[in-house]
């Protein structure tokens, strides 16, 4: 059976018989086989030559090394987005879709070939398979599978199969933690890609990242950051399949499948090998695997993927995916029809509506639009604006919206350079997070497309330059921001440095803080070592280590002049909570002993770490300021001392360790002051112990500092205790509804209890003189210490005074207010309620308790 060719097979077939496809050469094989380093030796062999490539960081680095052969001057750079054209060029390098479409060159070469069956971009490399040719030799490099296909639609071709440099060997799942230096860990999605990177960055120093969204600039520096070793992993989605040159000994694979636009699919053995080929480079052999733990369904080689890879055996292509690429021009209707028409050969399949083609569609529904779309001209101009790569990847129809502006601008002629220059300084901001930077670099490079070509913006030559420097600088924020976030320097330098024996490091105290090559470690306040809050905890081991040898020496200097001042009482010590505390560091805290007054003393587990010598002075005069600052509360330290002596008695000691409890202060209403004998009343009063009409205190105790010593060592045993005062007036107002240590409260304010017994002795006073009679009592004394009228009536009725009210004066009558007058009569406990007497119970079974059923 005979097939009729598709127009561009059509036109190859007709210059090879024209003698122009004899010198057609496919180089076939997996990767690190240097079928691009051939390609660049034939290219500079000749005359004239062009070579396309899958992606413009391709175009770009070979540009580079075609440079340096050629000079600046002979080399072009052809790409959607950049356009280095000298007027002497005669190599250019480019990407498959700026490739020319009738060159007149003596070479020509078409990378990675085999991406004909890709769904988006297929069609383009098909078309440049069977039409671009060189006068003097072509070259189609790719895949080992593409040979059936290359035998099919160019017979005339000569095959070459070329053999790995190195080995491929698979080395089977392993943890993130496991994964070996100079490896590439693989993602299929941006989160999982920052997943990773962020794990990598905890505990080995970070990662560099290359997604096929970055543009050329960030992914260069990124790729540097890795090559250039200050990281050793890399962290990339698929794009690092095609033709990176890097310096990876090992690919993990965080997953095998992935979104192709249309479904969630496993990767085919020859995407797989594509990737894992780039572990390994020239004679040095690679290995990849899977990592473990990701809890992916797939994430795991069949026996026969892993045979696959590793021998180069894949199913061949049997079908490349193929479009019209000259479409009929006339009429839009016409263009659509045969962009979407079908092959007429087996080989060939009809391409998926890629992203130009739908936006068309979309365009040609819109009456206003397709009504504009007349003429040839115009027609291939329409085409040409749908062709604008979706570099936003946000699909068909917020694309189209995009291309629909751009058609209304460009319709009627130029973009004029003003309204470019003003688009482009909008995104001009290197401000904001990797997502928002990323989002402006696909917008900056969709108006670097633009401003690229020469009949669709005035001044292009400006406007290009504008729009490059644009993305530059996004480029290099983007690549900041993911060093900031992905990379930790500090860990990386140990690891460099170091690698198992974090302790030799060379480590120096810089005021407080501890650093190593410039790089901080952590801080050394007081006696506590703590690691910079930018570390993450994987660091810690590794950081703690580094300073283990060098910290001895230098908290026993810092142990020996803190004793020195403790000594001297100028190191500023203080107590709070519980703790001896200098500053904000704890050195000591103390636990409850024997008695109130008798604490123990417990070194923090921070100053463990001094050498015994230093820490034991340390401990001496901790022991000798803490004793000092016991001594501010000698008042209760008698108390509690004297409750210990058995001489006293159960009645007075009982009562000395209740006046202790309370600190320095309790009622005098049932603390058992009837049960003393005279003997310990005078013991009582030798105590400074003072017996009030509402309390028995100490007034030595009512003072700040008993007050606080005594506050801090009933807080040991988890006791709510009130505020103490720094100075304590006999008048204060309520400190959150209570009254402070030392005072009691009456009404809204609190009264210092010393004060209180000191107005009621007044009152006594007043009462003895009257004898049986009323009697009035004087406020002015309370008033003088600023006492409420209604707090000194609720003081003088605790201790039993009755007022009594004066009868109201007459009416008409006039005169000064009579004087309420007094009676006291001494508290009395209420007496016991006595309780009911029983019923006794009713009688149960027998005679008797039928019988007094009957009664009731």
């Amino acid at each position: 059976m005979a097939y009729s060719l598709p127009g561009s097979a059509t036109r190859a077939h007709e210059a090879g018989r024209s003698g122009r496809d004899g010198n057609v050469r496919a180089v076939l094989g997996p990767t690190n086989t240097g079928k691009t380093h051939l390609a660049i030796e034939r290219l500079c062999a000749h005359s004239s030559g062009a070579i396309g490539f899958p992606l413009r960081l391709l175009a770009r680095e070979v540009y580079e090394r075609v440079v340096a052969i050629k000079g600046r001057d002979q080399v072009a750079l052809i790409t959607g987005e950049e356009r280095i054209e000298p007027k002497q060029a005669r190599w250019m390098l480019c990407t498959v879709e700026a490739m020319p479409r009738k060159p007149d060159l003596a070479f020509i070469a078409l990378d990675e070939a085999q991406l004909g069956a890709d769904r988006e971009r297929g069609h383009v490399f098909t078309d440049r398979l069977l039409h671009a040719r060189g006068r003097e030799e072509t070259m189609i490099l790719g895949s080992g599978v593409l040979e059936p296909m290359v035998r099919a639609l160019v017979p005339e071709a000569e095959i070459v199969s070329r053999p790995r440099f190195s080995t491929l060997a698979h080395a089977g799942a392993k943890k993130l933690s496991r994964v070996p230096p100079r490896s590439a860990i693989v993602a299929f999605s941006a989160e999982q890609v920052y997943a990773v990177a962020e794990m990598l960055r905890r505990f080995r120093g970070g990662a560099a990242v290359v997604m096929g969204a970055m543009s050329p600039e960030t992914r260069n520096k990124q790729v540097a950051l890795f090559q250039s070793g200050e990281v050793d992993y890399l962290v990339a989605t698929d794009a690092i399949g095609m033709g990176l040159n890097l310096d990876v000994t090992h690919v993990a694979f965080a997953g095998l499948s992935k979104f192709d636009g249309v479904r969630q699919r496993r990767l085919t053995t020859a995407e797989m090998a594509q990737i894992a080929g780039r572990a390994g480079r020239h004679q040095r052999d690679g290995t990849f695997g899977t990592l473990a733990g990701t809890g992916g369904h797939d994430a795991a080689f069949t026996d026969e993927e892993v045979w696959g890879i590793e021998e180069h055996r894949f199913p061949p292509l049997t079908r490349l995916l193929w479009r019209d690429a000259d479409p009929r021009t006339d009429r839009l209707v016409h263009l659509i029809e045969d962009l979407s028409r079908p092959p007429d050969r087996p080989e060939l399949a009809p391409a998926p509506e890629a992203i130009d083609l739908a936006v068309m569609r979309l365009l040609a529904e819109q009456d206003g639009i397709a009504a504009s779309v007349r003429g040839r001209g115009a027609v291939a101009r329409f085409r040409e604006v749908c062709s604008l790569p979706d570099f936003r990847q946000q699909g068909a129809e917020t694309h189209s919206r995009f291309v629909a502006r751009l058609w209304e601008d460009l319709r009627g002629g130029y973009l004029g350079g003003d309204y470019v220059a003003a688009r482009i300084a909008e995104l001009d901001n290197p401000s904001g997070d990797i997502d928002t930077l990323q989002g402006r670099i696909a917008a900056i490079r969709s108006w670097a497309y633009i401003a690229q070509r020469p009949d669709w913006v005035l001044a292009r030559e400006e406007m290009a330059a504008r729009a490059r420097s644009v993305e530059a600088r996004l480029s290099d924020a983007l690549h900041a921001r993911l060093t900031e976030r992905f990379v930790n320097r500090r860990t990386s330098v140990l690891m460099r440095r170091t690698g198992p024996d974090a302790a030799l490091l060379p480590v120096e105290l810089k005021g407080n803080e501890l650093v190593v090559d410039g790089e901080k470690l952590g801080n050394l306040e007081g006696f506590r070592f703590t690691v910079d809050p930018g570390a993450h905890h994987s660091d810690h081991k590794l950081l703690f280590a580094a300073a283990e040898r060098h910290l001895p020496q230098l908290l026993a200097e810092r142990a020996t002049a803190l004793a020195g001042e403790i000594a001297a009482g100028t190191a500023g010590l203080a107590m709070a909570r519980g703790a001896i505390v200098l500053g904000k560091e704890v050195l000591a805290r103390i636990r409850g002993g024997k008695g109130l007054f008798s604490p123990q003393l417990q070194l923090e587990p921070a100053l463990e770490a001094i050498p015994a010598n230093e820490r034991r002075t340390l401990r001496e005069v901790l022991d000798g300021w803490l004793a000092g600052w016991l001594a501010g509360a000698a008042p209760l330290v008698a108390l509690d001392a004297a409750s210990r002596e058995p001489e006293g008695g159960p009645e007075l000691r009982a009562m000395l360790i209740r006046l202790v409890d309370g600190g320095g202060v309790i009622l005098r209403e049932g603390a058992g002051l009837e049960q003393l004998q005279p003997s310990q009343r005078d013991a009582l009063r030798k105590l400074g112990v003072r017996i009030g009409a509402i309390d028995l205190f100490v007034p030595a105790a009512l003072k700040p500092a008993p007050l606080a010593v005594w506050r801090e060592l009933a807080g040991l045993g988890g006791t709510k205790t009130g505020e103490v005062l720094a100075e304590m007036p006999p008048i204060v107002p309520l400190v959150r509804g209570r009254a402070p240590l030392g005072y009691r409260r009456f009404a809204s304010q609190a009264i210092r209890i010393d004060m209180a017994e000191k107005l009621l002795r007044e009152a006594h006073g007043r009462r003895a003189a009257a004898g049986k009679a009323m009697f009035t009592i004087d406020p002015a004394l309370a008033r003088s210490m600023g006492m409420a009228p209604e707090a000194h009536v609720q003081l003088l009725r605790l201790a039993g005074f009755l007022a009594h009210s004066p009868a109201a004066l007459p009416e008409g009558a006039f005169g000064p207010p009579t004087p309420t007058t007094w009676r006291w009569r001494p508290p009395r406990r209420p007496a016991p309620v006595a309780e009911p007497a029983r019923k006794p119970a009713p009688p149960q079974g027998g005679a008797f308790a039928a019988l007094a059923g009957l009664v009731r």
